[in-house]
């Protein structure tokens, strides 16, 4: 074993503060009370239901992640939310139809104790969505000063030792990044005082505010948000881990899958197009064209990174990717994602491959969130602070500084995963990455 990294043991109970309590949050939290009771199994969850190897040669060995590192016990998580809707958790995940009733009544009572706070929220950023459960500011500083006692007096009123917030709410209308303001702290600090509510979106607030109380922040959406120079620095400054964007669920999972197989065996590609319908919240406010913007350029990275034109011009050089994703309002939860992939092979003869992909967005997801929850607490335990990468797994659009390209090939996430969590066991990281 190689020296081991100091990791903080996982005392007390973990505040998990979700903004948007929709059909994701309220499916991630009906299933984690559902599991914690061994009512139901956390299908999808790594840190839950994965082994990993630890060792070489006659020191190998196979261990669950939690049994590596000291994850947070599921018994040990405390739910809250924001939302600009009042329901309650119970009430949510009824109404969002994604889990038979059968399979939320067993927890109902925990579920319709979780009522959500009112919410940072702007109609600019996000124009399908009306919901009275809002907060009243001045300008966006007073705002996250709202949302940063919202943080303490959970944290206080709930017992919790630490606090780890994840935003699973609505996909806001893109945000250029904008150097001027979201190039320093400070420059982003005076914008938020300004009340620049141009540059300076909610979830931003929800960011500032998480790492400012030295929560660890996740970004569940491809909105700009933490995906900023003013935010790396902020994290490195407090030593908060951050990470994001944009979960990595039905139609892109099967593209890190497909894409890597292409360049493994060195086929070519000459258009990949790829259509959803879904009818769910997130499909209302994605029918904006302006809010299709942020989720368009987080689904378009993610080919043109794995297939390098410039490293193999003959196969990858011309690639068309077209993506678009269609509000459909009798299919809810139930997304479904076509690809039509156009590939080539010896003497250039094409070929075609079809995907149809049914799938439930929230089921998808509700594993991802619990993950990113439990690995993001253990990071700030062992002093991970800043830009996450080996979370890059989870994550459409992996966050990464200017210096660094992002890692989209699922097979290199993974063993960077692995690799980080064999460091904080105190094993080596022994995985090299290609």
């Amino acid at each position: 074993m190689s020296e081991k990294m100091k990791v903080k043991p996982a005392d007390g109970k973990l505040g998990v503060l979700c903004v948007g309590l929709g059909a994701v949050t309220s499916t991630f939290m009906t299933g984690t009370l559902m599991a914690r009771k061994g009512l139901s199994k956390p299908v999808g969850s790594l840190t839950q239901m994965a082994t990993m190897r630890v060792g070489k040669g006659k020191d190998k060995q196979y261990k669950k992640f939690g049994e590596i590192v000291p994850l947070t016990q599921l018994n040990d998580i405390v739910f809250g939310a924001w939302d600009i809707f009042p329901d309650t958790a119970y009430e949510s995940a009824i109404h969002a139809e994604v889990l038979k009733e059968k399979d939320i009544n067993p927890v109902k009572e925990e579920l319709s104790a979780i009522k959500p706070m009112p919410a940072a929220f702007d109609l600019n950023f996000v124009k399908r969505l009306n919901g009275t459960n809002i907060k009243q500011a001045d300008n966006r500083w007073d705002l996250t000063e709202q949302l940063r006692a919202d943080i303490r007096n959970f944290k206080a009123a709930n017992g919790c030792a630490r606090i780890v917030v994840i935003w699973a709410a609505s996909t806001e209308i893109y945000v250029p990044l904008n150097m001027d303001v979201h190039g320093t702290l400070a420059s982003f600090e005076k914008a938020m005082k300004e009340n620049d509510t141009e540059h300076i979106a909610p979830s931003m607030c929800y960011a500032y505010a998480a790492i400012a109380e030295g929560c660890p922040f996740i970004m569940g959406a491809p909105n700009l948000c933490v995906d900023m120079p003013a935010m790396w620095e902020f994290s490195q400054k407090m030593n908060v881990p951050i990470s994001g964007k944009d979960f990595k669920t039905g139609q892109t999972m099967m593209k890190t899958v497909l894409a890597p197989a292409f360049k493994t065996r060195m086929l070519g590609l000459n258009g990949w197009f790829s259509t959803n319908i879904l009818g769910n919240r997130d499909g209302e406010v994605l029918d904006d064209p302006e809010n299709f913007k942020t989720k368009e350029v987080s689904k378009l990275s993610v080919i043109e990174t794995i297939l390098d034109g410039e490293e193999y011009p003959d196969l990858y050089s011309n690639i068309f990717h077209k993506v678009r994703i269609n509000y459909y309002p009798p299919r809810n939860d139930d997304k479904e994602g076509w690809d039509n992939i156009d590939i080539y092979g010896w003497m250039g003869y094409p070929m075609q491959i079809k995907v149809d992909f049914l799938c439930k967005d929230s089921i998808l997801a509700a594993p991802l969130l619990l993950d990113l929850v439990l690995l993001s607490d253990l990071a700030c335990r062992a002093g991970k602070g800043g830009i996450q990468t080996w979370l890059s797994f989870y994550l459409k659009s992996p966050m990464h500084d200017f210096e660094h390209k992002p890692v989209h090939d699922l097979f290199e996430q993974y063993a960077m995963l692995k690799n980080s969590i064999r460091e904080m066991g105190g094993y080596e990281a022994d995985q090299e990455l290609d």
